[in-house]
């Protein structure tokens, strides 16, 4: 398997994914209903889902062989294959959402310092901060929706098929980073995760979501599949969600 016609198929799909996200997010702006921006983040994962599902169907595989561990309900493998992702996805949350949570705090205080161009690049907060603990609004159905229909789909789409092919192609290259090989492709991965997120809102902050993205894609290379990397993912952004309705009226 040779990196060009892998990277050019590879690319091409991301495209088509962030493009038709595009033309959805500005048909969304003169679509009278408001049905379509207010589910902007189905179009997306319909998006992610079925376009390199032609490319793994083209191929003669299964979703198994690009990360997802899914044998179906009644079998054993599939609750074990999860449960160990949500034991890795809780012990890395444990570590790492009680030091955002500060940074947050910190980074809510400088904001109102820093000159306005600068704080609308960073990000998209416009009052001052009031921390006091609130849910966000329809917080039991946005558990389910990150899930399944933010973290699931953007873990396969970039994690599982984008990551996982790009890394077939260059075996035994890259670094080792705690037990996971990252070659190219996983750092190239998380950059277009990044850029792809300019696609709904073409805001310099958005492309903060490389970080994350580092953590999702070692966690991938770790463990071999999305199962962590989704959970981590979803909690991840509840929690951000939970933090701006705490700061942020």
């Amino acid at each position: 398997m040779t990196l060009a016609p892998v990277r050019r198929e590879l690319l091409a799909t991301w495209g088509a994914a962030v493009a038709g996200l595009a033309a959805a997010r500005l048909l969304s702006l003169v679509e009278p209903t408001g049905l379509l921006g207010a589910n902007l983040a189905g179009v997306a994962a319909l998006l992610f889902v079925l376009l390199p599902d032609r490319s793994v169907r083209r191929r003669g595989e299964s979703w198994q062989e690009h990360g997802l561990p899914w044998w179906g309900l009644a079998d054993g493998r599939t609750w074990r294959a999860w449960g160990r992702g949500a034991v890795v996805a809780l012990l890395v949350c444990a570590v790492l959402l009680p030091a955002f949570l500060l940074a947050f705090r910190a980074f809510a205080e400088i904001l109102p310092a820093l000159p306005g161009w600068a704080a609308r690049a960073l990000a998209p907060y416009r009052s001052l901060p009031e921390p006091a603990l609130r849910l966000p609004e329809g917080f039991a159905l946005m558990v389910p929706v990150q899930i399944l229909v933010v973290a699931l789909p953007e873990e396969l789409f970039y994690r599982g098929w984008m990551q996982g092919r790009w890394a077939a192609t260059e075996p035994g290259r890259g670094i080792t980073v705690l037990g996971a090989r990252l070659g190219t492709g996983f750092f190239a991965t998380q950059a277009l995760f990044a850029l792809g997120h300019l696609a709904v809102v073409p805001a310099p902050w958005r492309l903060g979501t490389f970080f994350p993205g580092l953590l999702f894609g070692w966690l991938r290379a770790r463990t071999g599949n999305v199962a962590a990397p989704v959970l981590v993912h979803a909690l991840s952004n509840l929690f951000l969600r939970t933090l701006e309705a705490s700061f942020y009226r």
